[in-house]
């Protein structure tokens, strides 16, 4: 993909050496969108270096708890304290013993509990020594907030990977209080057990769990209105048809979700969907293995456009880009220009790329960065206070500031 998706055949020119580092939405009435905004914010932003140093940072987050700490995922095991602009030399948590180092695999999610700041939950993501995905469940200690309690540890979910690639990797609360997990389709190329469109399978799926309970067989319960809860399919599932989406957010203002779905060998896409009364996007299918982008993904396996969700834009490969990193909608308060409009990026073309949140179909994105950097862009972060941050999988993570 990416920072954890294969680059696609087309890419493989590029040599093995950028290969081994790759990675890599219902009823009722929608919340508005805001307007379409009429100033670029092209020219007016630059990095800020945060913390660096890091091995192969993927994710930048923090927790509601006021404390001003930004935490980093690192793939290789650790998640990091960056506390009053210094980076923390002990981990936070440091199970790398426990995770696989393949070059979709490793540390790849972090999602603080809303109720953070009394319970000291926390959930991560990662693929464990045998390659499967595990959901699990940890506490910061009480006495030591800026150190995890190791033995806290409470496995969710395990879910079995056919192959090392495309394992998704993002955990998130929704602004239904929900965990949603997004999930890769497995891995090969062109998913060949057609494992996103199944519904007997977990995989090329947003899930979609309620962690504030148990019941006899599972470490979670299912929300009532998950839209295979009745009926035949598996009741996690809340979305299909992804390819491997490496990265979502939910905008923190209007509850819309955003996903950056990682494509095959031509486009990549950007998913929107705004909230509903039931959750944003309900039940949608967006249309992988059929479906690559707008674009019929190979015409022999039959394709219906009409009968998936549209991404709200895609791009091709050319330039450099092969592998998108879903990013946030800004809110912060910090760089005016900014606000209303989503930033994203591409993994191996190093851009930092924009369009604003009301976008029609199909807007072009505006450029903050441009190619040539020789950053790898591997995720993206968002603190408590809105600011966004971008993650270099070379070892450095950069605040996004006015120019």
């Amino acid at each position: 993909m990416h920072v954890f998706d294969p680059l696609p055949r087309s890419i493989r020119v590029l040599g093995t050496a950028l290969l081994a580092a790759a990675l890599l939405l219902g009823s009722g009435a929608p919340a508005p969108i805001p307007a379409v905004l009429a100033a670029s914010p092209a020219g007016t932003v630059k990095l800020v270096t945060v913390a660096t140093g890091l091995s192969s940072p993927v994710l930048a987050t923090a927790p509601k708890d006021d404390s001003g700490r930004l935490f980093i995922v690192e793939k290789t095991g650790a998640i990091r304290i960056v506390k009053g602009g210094t980076l923390l030399p002990i981990p936070f948590l440091d199970i790398s013993r426990a995770v696989s180092g393949g070059s979709e695999q490793g540390l790849l999610g972090l999602a603080f509990h809303p109720n953070y700041a009394v319970n000291r939950k926390f959930y991560v993501d990662y693929t464990d020594t045998s390659g499967n995905t595990v959901i699990r469940e940890y506490r910061a200690l009480a006495a030591a907030p800026d150190r995890a309690d190791g033995s806290s540890g409470r496995t969710i979910l395990r879910i079995k990977q056919p192959y090392a690639n495309h394992n998704g990797g993002m955990v998130a609360f929704g602004p239904d209080g929900y965990l949603y997990i997004g999930m890769g389709d497995g891995g090969s190329g062109g998913d060949p057990g057609n494992r996103a469109q199944s519904v007997s399978v977990l995989l090329g799926k947003l899930l979609r769990i309620d962690i504030n309970g148990t019941t006899a067989t599972k470490a979670y319960r299912v929300p009532a209105t998950n839209p295979y809860v009745g009926k035949a399919g598996l009741d996690e599932i809340w979305q299909r048809g992804l390819r491997n989406p490496w990265r979502f957010s939910f905008d923190r203002v209007t509850g819309a979700l955003w996903i950056g779905d990682v494509g095959q060998n031509r486009y990549e896409e950007i998913n929107r969907v705004t909230k509903s009364a039931t959750g944003p996007g309900r039940g949608l299918n967006w249309g992988w293995r059929r479906m690559e982008g707008f674009h019929c993904y190979n015409p022999g396996l039959g394709c219906t456009p009409a009968s998936y969700r549209a991404p709200l834009l895609e791009y091709a490969h050319n330039s450099g880009r092969c592998s998108v990193t879903g990013g946030y909608v800004y809110r912060g308060s910090a760089v005016a220009s900014l606000k209303g409009w989503y930033i994203f990026g591409d993994y191996c073309s190093g851009e930092v790329l924009t369009v604003a949140a009301g976008s029609a179909s199909r807007p072009a994105p505006v450029t903050l960065f441009g190619a040539g950097s020789g950053r790898l862009v591997s995720g993206f972060g968002e603190d408590q206070a809105g600011e966004l941050y971008v993650c270099d999988l070379r070892g450095t993570v950069y605040r996004i500031a006015s120019a």
